[in-house]
């Protein structure tokens, strides 16, 4: 980036340097900013749409308040690119979502302007209470902000915080980011009354005059406080914010600095719980990312120029795809299906399915812990609930999986996507926890289909049952093994053997078997597909273990408590000794980055599990490379 391009910018080291601009010279950073966000973008791939929706309300809350010492609280993180490029990180964004660069979230880790890690939704205004009560003991005079988005609102969290909030006599600051987005189109109560309150020319004449007021207003707190509530009453008499115990201000434009800037610095002194409502546009600025927030929300690396433009080479199907196909097939067969999401409609691959069967889906907005207890609710009438959930979503939904599903038996399917290592996402959104975190629930199950065409068989499977099971399967595409266009299941709880071998068997929990036969061959190692991590195919396992010296598991989860310590726990309940090496995720959190590339660097990869057997198992392993030389 040249200077000449970014003149203002390229001045901006931290945010002391944006406070020396006059507010015309923080308009030209606006745009300045929004033109590097999109051209750093389009290098490293990232979230787009809601970075571009943001530049004006970041500038604004670093120009009022005295950040870092003053805490900023981000909520969804993924739209904090302009706050970190304004906090001293702009010539690291090169580096975005890669191995050993900027996280796409904040990390406290990273820099002290991130005060806290948000990754998951909806956790800012509890955590800005924190920070706020936490300095009032301190006897620290301090200003918490909390940003957090629309979609973020619709989880009971957020209102958890509020009731709190509003009664614990805090210096805190909600701000509403209202850009009628979350990732997938919003849905619920609380967005058809955001959209109520947004709507026609009450909204238009109240945004005027609240800018005016709040532009000239006198420095007489009691004045300024009656002229804003006249504002505000022609909008609404009392909202529900104000039920909270907040004082709620707005709306505003997320986009003018001549409101953003004077209302924040109206309310910054003022005492006791605040709500601040922004409106603001997903994409603002970009015309393409307007119109089409969705497609722009996380984009790969594209021409900006151009815009997003599909392969030359149609890619090989997801395991997200091969879902949404299969939820689409089964649905078509069975009347009983419905289908559950968590706002994840394009994540999920659900989007088809909607449309083809629209009363039988159901978007519960950012609510995971509602979802699981709502299929459950449905599964105890005779419907066939299938929720589709990321597998670190799912973890914020614990005690009503147990609660309430499998405490009481009920058949839901769980599709868990984005499970093993999810790559530029990172440690916060990373699936590796998930089959410790099942497989110990009664009544569950847990299936790990290896590639695409097991992936469709074995969710036929689940859906079969009548107890809940879930289907774990990661991000992107397989092998390419082409699904069948049947709906025909595998054998519940059954493995099979893949490769004869000797001496070494290798036992593969998922998609890791296909680098595990790699390593099976140069080792001359017996290499079995498992499938199913619980219940644990004992039989195949025990007769391995009575014709083979040693056994290696080999997972794209958490070593502990996963599907090795299945295998453990089998062989030490029927009194086999037996010496076992198990592969997995060590007991650490891991980066962000390439996803071959990390799995590569835990020694999940072929190489890697070559490599582990020959150092733990010398002797046996030398022997099996002789063989499958020869």
């Amino acid at each position: 980036m040249s200077t000449t391009t970014h003149p203002l910018l390229d001045r901006i080291h931290d945010p002391a340097d944006l406070r020396r601009l006059s507010r015309a010279e923080l308009k030209g950073l606006a745009d300045e900013l929004r033109a590097f966000v999109l051209h750093s973008v389009s290098q490293t791939g990232g979230h787009l749409s809601s970075n571009l929706g943001t530049v004006e309300l970041t500038i604004a809350l670093h120009a009022v308040f005295n950040t870092p010492e003053d805490r900023l609280v981000w909520d969804v993180g993924h739209q904090t690119y302009p706050h970190k490029i304004l906090t001293g990180r702009k010539d690291r964004m090169a580096s975005l979502r890669q191995l050993g660069g900027l996280s796409g979230f904040p990390q406290r880790s990273e820099s002290d302007y991130d005060t806290f890690g948000t990754a998951h939704s909806s956790t800012s205004i509890s955590a800005a209470l924190g920070m706020a009560l936490a300095a009032r003991q301190q006897g620290v005079e301090r200003h918490c902000v909390a940003i957090i988005g629309d979609g973020a609102m619709t989880a009971g969290m957020a209102f958890e915080a509020l009731n709190n909030a509003g009664v614990a006599d805090a210096n805190l600051l909600v701000i509403l980011n209202d850009n009628d987005m979350s990732i997938s189109p919003p849905v619920g109560a609380l967005n058809r009354y955001l959209a109520q309150l947004m709507s026609g020319n009450v909204y238009t004449r109240a945004r005027d005059v609240g800018k005016n007021v709040l532009k000239n207003v006198p420095p007489l707190l009691e004045l300024a406080k009656r002229l804003e509530q006249q504002a505000k009453g022609m909008v609404v008499p009392a909202t529900m914010f104000e039920q909270f115990g907040f004082n709620y201000i707005g709306p505003i434009d997320g986009h003018d600095l001549d409101s953003l800037i004077p209302t924040l610095e109206n309310i910054k002194e003022l005492k006791g719980p605040q709500f601040l409502h922004v409106v603001t546009k997903k994409g603002q600025g970009y015309k393409l990312a307007e119109a089409d927030p969705v497609a722009y929300h996380g984009p790969g690396k594209f021409d900006p120029k151009i815009g997003l433009v599909k392969p030359a080479t149609p890619p090989k199907q997801t395991f997200t795809q091969v879902f949404g196909q299969w939820l689409c097939d089964m649905a078509a067969k069975d009347q009983r299906l419905v289908g559950i999401t968590p706002a994840m409609r394009e994540g999920s691959g659900m989007v088809e399915f909607e449309r083809r069967f629209p009363g039988r889906y159901y978007d519960v907005g950012i609510a995971e812990q509602h979802a699981v207890t709502f299929a459950a609710g449905m599964a105890c009438e005779g419907v066939k609930p299938v929720v589709a959930i990321y597998s670190t979503f799912l973890q914020r939904a614990y005690d009503q999986l147990i609660h309430d599903v499998a405490l009481q038996n009920l058949p839901v399917v769980f599709a868990l996507d984005r499970a093993g290592i999810v790559g530029a996402d990172g440690a916060t959104h990373a699936g590796v926890y998930d089959i410790p975190f099942v497989r110990c629930i009664p009544n569950m199950a847990l299936a790990c289909p290896a590639d695409e065409r097991e992936c469709r068989q074995l969710l036929t499977t689940a859906f079969e049952q009548d107890h809940p099971v879930a289907v774990r399967y990661p991000r992107g595409a397989g092998v390419g093994a082409v699904p069948l266009a049947s709906l025909e299941g595998l054998p519940y709880g059954r493995g099979e053997v893949r490769r004869e071998g000797a001496r070494i068997a290798i036992l593969a929990f998922g998609t890791l078997l296909y680098p595990a036969l790699e390593a099976g061959e140069r080792l001359d190692a017996t290499v079995a597909n498992m499938r199913w991590a619980k219940p644990l195919d004992t039989e195949l396992l025990l007769r391995i273990a009575a014709t083979h010296e040693a056994i290696v598991t080999v997972e794209e989860g958490a070593i502990l408590g996963g599907a090795g310590s299945a295998v453990c726990e089998a062989l030490n309940a029927a009194g086999v000794v037996l010496p076992v090496l198990q592969l997995g995720v060590p007991d650490v959190f891991t980066e962000h980055g390439d996803p071959a590339r990390l799995l590569a660097q835990l020694g999940l990869d072929a190489s890697g599990i070559e490599r582990s057997v020959r150092a733990r198992f010398g002797e046996q392993a030398q022997a099996g490379a002789r063989r499958a030389a020869a």
